[in-house]
């Protein structure tokens, strides 16, 4: 296994979130990376001199030791990027337990980590002919239930091929990985899964996980606020269809029949133009509890649901995300409430959201704040279940007719799936949510 020195041609892309990844110039990456690593980025596992060249780069005060602080800024020069991987590597290494790891133990954990990474290509390496190629990728996914297209196995051969082969060998494999705490298949697939748009084909209806290392840093909350401020765009965005909706559900009757230009009308006459925005603001304020609840409700339920030290599977994560949003909307309905009355209001008759809430409660009592309770309650199952059903079958259907040598249907189809299969579970569980509104408008004159 002897190393060899490769100008590396591919842009390299490293982090982020499903389809927040960062790009990475590679001009600007090899620029970064030869002035880091020098001679050391040929790696030669029974060199020490590389790994003195490299620690001396490392540590930038000269104090014969590399910190958290110091590692993070070298990971970051070589575009890596992962939260807590700086952390977790003195973690591993630290053997004397003082936050840092001095030459020696810099390459024990080296050495310890190049040994488990050499066991993890040999896996991957199917035809034992030293090289990784797309479709070995392919295949060794595909038996652990991700199916990945030859497209996407492509793009994660990219972020490590060294001489544009499109093949990755030993030496590609572990430059690639020697400074990425990542050391087993499991580690590795999540690492390609934040690195590559990966369909794993079961997140429909299921709060987004996280990284144990994503878990105790920033990242977390900052995609939970990044997430919470999209969907107040989006609910600001639709807020007059809402309002309409809402609007016609309590009062259109055989009698009195309201359309899509009647509505938006009578509205605009009797409160104006912003009238249509009448309870977007409680509306967009509920987001960020029920999405905080739903993601640590989702997490309890997870280990309830599944064993110690066990990956849960599909339909135990699909029964996981349907009882933490259960749990979230039990939290926030009060708010749910609120939200019908102010959208239903009347030009005058509530002066916001606290004085709605103080009229209702010394008219109706608490329980007026749970009207509707159960029949939402029960609308999650219809619709959550049907939604989630005739997804995987439109997406399976379009996969065996039309599919030929990927397993990634495409944006379009998703998307197409999507929207019938979430106009299915919208249709099933509608007479409930009509119910439900009914029951929260009960008592306005």
């Amino acid at each position: 296994m002897s190393s060899s020195c490769r100008t590396r041609r591919t842009s390299f892309k490293k982090d982020g979130r499903s389809d927040r990844f960062l790009h990475i110039d590679s001009a600007m990456y090899q620029t970064l990376r030869t002035s880091l690593l020098s001679s050391a980025r040929c790696w030669d596992a029974n060199s020490q001199q590389s790994y003195q060249t490299l620690f001396d780069r490392l540590d930038t005060n000269n104090d014969g030791k590399v910190d958290v602080a110091e590692l993070r800024a070298g990971l970051k020069a070589m575009g890596i990027f992962r939260h807590g991987a700086a952390q977790k590597i003195v973690s591993s290494g630290d053997q004397n337990k003082d936050g840092c790891l001095d030459f020696n133990e810099f390459t024990k954990y080296l050495k310890e980590h190049e040994m488990k990474l050499w066991l993890t290509f040999k896996s991957l390496d199917r035809n034992n002919d030293g090289r990784i190629d797309a479709s070995e990728i392919q295949q060794s996914l595909a038996e652990l239930g991700i199916h990945l297209s030859k497209e996407h196995a492509q793009k994660i051969l990219q972020s490590m091929d060294i001489d544009g082969t499109m093949m990755v060998d030993w030496n590609e494999w572990r430059e690639h990985f020697l400074l990425y705490p990542a050391h087993n298949l499991e580690e590795i697939i999540r690492y390609w899964k934040h690195s590559s748009v990966l369909d794993i084909g079961d997140s429909l209806a299921i709060p987004d996980e996280f990284t144990e290392e994503e878990k105790s840093s920033d990242v977390w909350w900052k995609q939970l606020v990044a997430g919470a401020s999209a969907g107040a765009v989006s609910r600001t965005g639709t807020a007059p269809l809402d309002r309409l909706k809402v609007f016609m559900q309590v009062h259109s009757s055989k009698t009195n029949r309201i359309g899509l230009i009647g509505g938006f009308r009578q509205m605009i006459v009797e409160g104006g133009l912003t009238s249509l925005w009448r309870g977007n603001g409680i509306n967009v304020l509920k987001i960020a509890p029920e999405t905080a609840i739903k993601f640590m409700a989702y997490e309890q339920y997870k280990k309830l649901l599944s064993s110690e030290g066990k990956k849960i599977e599909t339909h135990k994560r699909f029964m996981a995300g349907s009882m933490a949003g259960a749990t979230a909307q039990t939290a926030i309905y009060p708010m749910e409430v609120l939200k019908t009355r102010l959208t239903l209001r009347k030009t005058g008759q509530y002066a916001g959201m606290f004085d709605c809430a103080k009229k209702i409660l010394k008219k109706e009592g608490v329980i007026a704040f749970y009207k509707g309770y159960i029949p939402n309650l029960l609308g999650i199952i219809p619709y959550a279940g049907i939604d989630l059903a005739v997804y995987e079958t439109l997406k399976n259907a379009w996969l065996s007719y039309y599919a030929k040598d990927t397993a990634n249907p495409g944006v379009l189809v998703l998307l197409g799936c999507g929207t019938i299969s979430s106009t299915c579970g919208q249709l099933a569980s509608y007479p409930l949510a009509l119910v439900r509104t009914r029951m929260q408008a009960q008592a306005l004159p």
